[in-house]
């Protein structure tokens, strides 16, 4: 079994390649989340426990689904 801190991580990671592969900074893709860019670099890095909705918000926001964003995890 995983450590939840790892999933935290493996979670970031995943987000930071969708959001580059989008063509989005961190800074722009926190603003049309509605959510702070310090919070986004949280998530990226594994610092953040990330509530549910923000994560559809960023699914939406990357144009994939929510298994698209978990994809490989």
């Amino acid at each position: 079994m995983r450590r939840g801190s790892d999933i935290l991580i493996q979670f970031g990671q995943r987000v930071r390649q969708l959001r580059k592969e989008a063509g989005h900074s961190q800074e722009g893709f926190a603003a049309k989340c509605g959510l702070d860019r310090t919070y986004v670099g949280g998530i990226e890095r594994g610092e953040r426990n990330v509530a549910l909705r923000n994560i559809e918000v960023m699914a939406r926001t990357l144009g994939v689904s929510l298994s698209e964003l978990m994809e490989g995890l």
